[in-house]
């Protein structure tokens, strides 16, 4: 098992989120972040027993702010708005989303500005552990104020309600709770605006598309490194001096992978001194593309981290010191309501990773070509990668699938651009970081297949090659990792197998731990 993650608003990586989502492991809150969720606690009793007027406290939501609740009705009020508002549509959040929203949550609660009890975060943390999963729409969210619908489907369970996934048996929510020994909750003062207010579905998604994005990036440098050599081309174009006159930081770093993965290659020295000039861009550009992709990830990579470790509902809960503009509140307490929630600092960057991983696709394929069209593929190789071509199709029609995927990537929308006002115009720009979030993570998953159809071409390419030529050291690992779970192409069969294979070899890390076992070191 991993190592347990523990949540203190401040740490929380992507990778934490991945390792939660997909591996399963456990999670601890510290002594310290349950002091600030108490803390913060104590501060939103003392603003009700005040019986001061104060959103999300007491008082209707969105356009009915200015409905006063009585006291008495405050536990109702938090009850309605989890229920009203479990109004998505859509297919069912994946498991790992689901998690992943789950850890958010959590990290965002115990940040110490949110004002729920502690019973709030050990309930979610149950439910992380125990396998509690809140069957939640994916579909709803507008990404301000936060993933509203989203985490209300995932709160209605806290309240026992909705309904769960335990180990693959559907039951409703007090059933779910009593799988771990847990009551349903009764929610109180701002507790119920604290659970569905935030990006948490945007920040997990977002992470999990960092995490799987690097990996892309990582196996798009194999890719083409294994490309350039069974396509006879030059590693010159990686010279760490041609990126230290332009040194943007991702080209240095795919340059640097493109060198080692050829290194002691006798493909790559037995054409050093032939009479082509230069390579097509695809291969002569591959660490400034595959580079500026890099740096794309970097920035969502960035602000993926401010926004796990963020306090994002509405209204938060400060120190009255602390406070500047003290709107509302008490003589300790201040609670001031603002804009947190919005997801544009997510949906922004998001757009850009869809745009960039666009391009590795792309230029992933453009490759792919390189390899197959017997109208610019070298001498070497047979039409399609296949002996009797004509009579066989060889990877032919593996193109098409990655052309399909690019050109899907590219018809994706940028949901950042939209608006569409809501609540009777109170929320009157919003952001769309949600469906940005699921965007991205489709065109990474498009890409990640690209990258397994180049992988494919690439294996079959290098049977074609001398037989006393070796690969390089990361690249004859590369043809090794195809191989053990791709044989190569004789006959012509269904291929849709080996695509898949080889897209798992990337998705899943193995072809990066195959080949960095092979070099003695990471990849970067």
């Amino acid at each position: 098992m991993p190592e347990p993650i523990r949540p203190d608003g401040e740490t929380l990586a992507p990778e934490d989120v991945a390792a939660v989502a997909r591996e399963d492991a456990r999670v601890a809150v510290s002594d310290e972040a349950r002091e600030k969720v108490r803390t913060a606690r104590e501060r939103v009793e003392e603003v009700v027993e005040s019986g001061e007027v104060v959103y999300g406290l007491n008082t209707g939501f969105g356009e009915l702010v200015d409905q006063r609740i009585p006291r008495e009705d405050v536990a109702q009020l938090q009850l309605n708005l989890v229920r009203s508002h479990a109004a998505g549509a859509g297919r069912e959040l994946r498991r790992e989303e689901v998690r992943a929203m789950l850890l958010g949550r959590v990290n965002a609660l115990v940040k110490g500005h949110s004002g729920v009890r502690e019973v709030v975060v050990d309930h979610l943390v149950a439910m992380l552990n125990e396998g509690i999963h809140p069957v939640v729409k994916s579909r709803g969210s507008l990404g301000a104020s936060g993933d509203l619908a989203p985490l209300a489907h995932l709160a209605l369970v806290l309240v026992g309600e909705g309904e769960a996934d335990v180990d693959g048996a559907r039951m409703d929510g007090a059933d779910a709770l009593a799988t771990a020994d847990l009551e349903p909750l009764t929610l109180r003062a701002k507790e119920g605006l604290a659970l569905i207010n935030g990006t948490q579905l945007t920040a997990g998604l977002a992470a999990l598309a960092v995490v799987d994005a690097e990996r892309a990036i990582r196996a798009a440098d194999v890719a083409g490194a294994l490309t350039t050599e069974v396509t006879m081309g030059t590693t010159a174009s990686a010279d760490e001096s041609i990126a230290a006159v332009r040194p943007h930081q991702g080209h240095a770093e795919s340059a640097r992978n493109l060198k080692r993965l050829t290194a002691d290659s006798e493909v790559v020295e037995s054409h050093r001194n032939c009479d082509r000039v230069q390579d097509a861009y695809s291969i002569r550009c591959a660490p400034q593309v595959h580079g500026a992709v890099r740096d794309a990830v970097a920035h969502l990579r960035k602000a993926v981290e401010v926004e796990l470790n963020s306090a994002t509902d509405n209204p938060l809960i400060f120190d009255a010191a602390d406070a500047d503009d003290r709107a509302s509140g008490t003589e300790n307490a201040a609670v001031l309501s603002g804009g947190n929630f919005h997801g544009d600092p997510l949906a922004m960057p998001l757009d850009y990773l869809t745009n960039a991983i666009t391009e590795l696709a792309a230029i992933s394929e453009r490759r792919v070509d390189r390899m197959l069209n017997p109208n610019v593929q070298e001498p070497h190789l047979p039409p399609f990668l296949t002996e009797g071509s004509g009579l066989r199709s060889g990877y032919m029609i593996a193109q098409y699938t990655a052309a399909a995927l690019v050109n899907e990537n590219r018809a994706t929308g940028r949901p950042s651009m939209d608006n569409t006002p809501v609540s009777g115009n109170q929320e009157d720009h919003v952001s769309m970081s949600a469906q940005s979030a699921f965007d991205a993570r489709s065109a990474v998953e498009n890409a990640t297949t690209v990258l397994g159809i180049e992988l494919l071409c690439g294996a079959q390419a290098a049977e074609f090659l001398p037989d006393e030529l070796d690969h390089g050291v990361g690249t004859a690992a590369t043809y090794e990792a195809v191989r053990d779970v791709v044989a190569p192409l004789v006959e012509d069969r269904p291929i849709h197998d080996d695509i898949e294979r080889a897209d798992a070899l990337v998705a899943s890390a193995l072809l990066e731990e195959r080949v960095e076992e092979a070099l003695g070191e990471s990849l970067e």
